[in-house]
């Protein structure tokens, strides 16, 4: 068979590796600016609400905990059950909902400064920063033979890096166990194996992703990069480098006129690719790599504020404004376009109803399970009985004592050991009950009957279930 190398001295092995590009590891140069600011508010924030949230305490419980083993969720002082799982869905849907109108009017704005990988991967650079300095320092450092200086100075940064990844993962589990426990359990190195699993998962997930892969996270791993193209539109608020200012480019004193050269406003310094996390190059135009989180602008701006010259040669704007269709001034006036408009009505249509039914969410469930080892009997007094079992659920967090009564049929009587039932908070009875009903009302071999159970202080927290009562 003829070989497919075209090169029969070059190696198979050689020519395969060729195919793929390697990676060249990226330093981020640091900077300063409007944009930069939201950044680090939006990671003190969302840190500060991720770490934080598990060690508040409302209404006797943590105020966020996910107790999978008890198949309960307890959200600020609501405890939703398996049975109110719709709820999660709705928060599910909301979320990606939200996530798509907000792609549409401004793109990537998740992504560069919300995402957790942007997120932990800035944290992780700024213990980077600290502990090996600027992006040069780092550099020199890369390329540097291993020696003291440069295993203290890794060494102190994998330190630091392992704290907070221990400490994400371990907070993560603490959204599922209560932490103050999980805390105890391991201070005292007797956490159970799932919990530990999770710990060392997540914490090797944070520290492998933000200390390492960075990048090649969003790039190739994020499915979000590769459809986001069709939520975007000429319309959509994007990073963008405007040609005609900046082109054609070059290098210039600051003193020079740069258009009796025949220049444009952009000095081609880099600065623009050597502050982007994901190591593009802005003016090349729109790329999927980008994640929006306008370093670039940042970066561009510092140097035209030196050079003299206009800010916003990166800037956010839209296509259809660099192509000139309208001026800067007008693209707030596209935002209400038609596409921005059916997903915020569909959102403010689900956001809506999310809120008008759980607001009106009954907080007591009710089954029934008719007896069908016995059918029918008849009592010493002529009537006829059929068994039931009710299961009522108290889904508050305060118990709740219920009277029993029955609907459906003429004469139809509800025998039970006790008429007020005490259910604990968030707890379940098992309760036996007769229906007894004279013969002569009912009309065929089968009857629909009403079973309502209603709670004595709160008169609103009723629930009605169904049945059927057979003549034989």
């Amino acid at each position: 068979m003829e070989s497919s190398n075209p090169n029969p001295r070059q190696p198979e092995a050689e020519l395969e590796e060729s195919l793929y590009a390697v990676r060249q590891k990226i330093q981020p140069r640091a900077v300063h600016g409007w944009f930069a600011n939201w950044r680090v508010s939006l990671v003190l924030v969302t840190q500060l609400v991720y770490y934080g949230l598990p060690w508040l305490k409302w209404d006797g419980h943590q105020a966020v905990l996910f107790d999978l083993a008890a198949r309960k969720f307890y959200i600020f002082g609501l405890t939703l059950w398996p049975q109110d799982f719709i709820w999660l869905t709705g928060l599910l849907v909301i979320s990606a909902l939200a996530l798509f109108l907000f792609t549409a009017v401004a793109g990537r704005l998740w992504c560069g400064f919300a995402c957790p990988q942007t997120v932990y991967t800035e944290i992780f650079m700024w213990l980077e920063e600290w502990a090996e300095g600027n992006h040069l320092a780092r550099k020199k450092l890369d390329s540097t033979p291993w020696n003291a200086v440069k295993l203290r100075k890794r060494g102190l940064k994998h330190v630091l890096w392992f704290v907070v990844a221990f400490w994400t993962g371990f907070t993560f589990v603490g959204y599922f166990t209560p932490i103050t426990t999980l805390w105890h359990e391991l201070l005292a190195f007797n956490t159970g194996p799932w919990e530990t699993f999770w710990i060392i998962f997540y914490a090797f997930a944070t520290w492998g992703n933000a200390g390492f892969m960075r990048e090649q996270v969003c790039k190739y791993m994020c499915p979000y990069a590769r459809f986001q193209s069709v939520m975007f539109d000429p319309d959509t608020l994007i990073i963008s480098y405007d040609t005609s200012r900046g082109e054609p480019r070059g290098p210039r004193s600051k003193k020079a006129d740069y258009k009796s050269q025949g220049l444009g406003t952009c000095v081609d310094c880099n600065i623009c690719v050597q502050v982007c996390p994901t190591g593009i190059d802005i003016r090349k135009g729109l790329q999927y790599e980008c994640i929006g989180c306008a370093a670039c602008i940042d970066g561009c701006d510092q140097v035209m504020e030196k050079m003299g010259y206009p800010k916003g040669l990166i800037r956010y704007t839209t296509e259809n404004a660099l192509k000139g269709k309208y001026d800067d001034s007008g693209i707030l006036s596209h935002v209400l376009r038609p596409r921005v408009l059916v997903y915020s009505a569909i959102l403010l249509l689900i956001v809506s109803a999310f809120l008008v039914t759980l607001a009106n969410r009954v907080p007591l469930r009710v089954e029934v399970i008719r007896d069908r080892l016995t059918l029918s009997r008849t009592t010493d007094a002529g009537y006829l009985e059929n068994l039931y079992t009710l299961q009522i659920l108290n889904m508050e967090n305060r118990p709740h004592r219920y009277t029993l009564s029955a609907s459906g049929a003429d004469n139809i009587q509800i025998a039970v050991d006790e008429k007020l039932l005490q259910v604990g908070a968030q707890d379940t009875a098992q309760v036996p009950i007769r229906l007894q009903i004279d013969p002569a009302s009912l009309k065929g071999p089968s009857t629909t009957v009403i079973i309502r159970v209603q709670s004595e202080d709160n008169p609103e927290l009723v629930r009605e279930v169904k049945s059927s009562f057979l003549r034989r």
